[in-house]
């Protein structure tokens, strides 16, 4: 028996395919950089949210704390976060980014805006406003605690 799915109905696969290609534009825009997606990505939250926790920041990124840690170690190690100890308790770490980022940061953002500039070519402003409000239903609906995202820039 063949196995049948009516993809060509399904929010679900053209969003996580949408965000498949612009995960690949943005790796492909930030290379130049000497940064990962993935470190982006923790920057990008602590932009958003400000200091997380290691704990806070695999929840957002929704990876396995084991890989998160190799993602904060090689940022550690190439000067782009410091892990420092919560003076409230001190089993957290807390991921701060260095001033290594400042210089850098505005050429990430830049980046960003070039992926979605490119992902979003020859669409009209209604049509991205009514995606985004979709889209926000979308999060709403299933109970997403992380909906505001538009200062990421992903």
């Amino acid at each position: 028996m063949p196995l049948e799915y009516d993809f060509e109905e399904s929010i679900g696969y053209f969003v996580y395919m949408a965000g498949q290609a612009m995960e690949k534009a943005m790796t492909e825009e930030l290379a130049a950089l000497g940064i990962t997606y993935r470190q982006w990505q923790v920057l990008a939250w602590i932009a958003h949210d400000g200091h997380l926790a290691q704990s806070e920041l695999a929840d957002r990124l929704r990876v396995e704390a084991p890989t998160l840690v190799g993602i904060l170690d090689r940022m550690e190690r190439d000067g782009w976060i410091v892990r420092e100890a919560d003076p409230h308790d001190r089993r957290r770490k807390i991921i701060r980014p260095t001033d290594r980022v400042t210089p850098f940061w505005e050429r990430m953002v830049a980046c960003a805006r070039a992926m979605r500039n490119r992902a979003t070519e020859g669409s009209l402003p209604e049509d991205l406003a009514r995606t985004k409000q979709l889209l926000e239903r979308i999060l709403e609906n299933l109970g997403c605690p992380y909906r505001q995202l538009d200062h990421t820039e992903i």
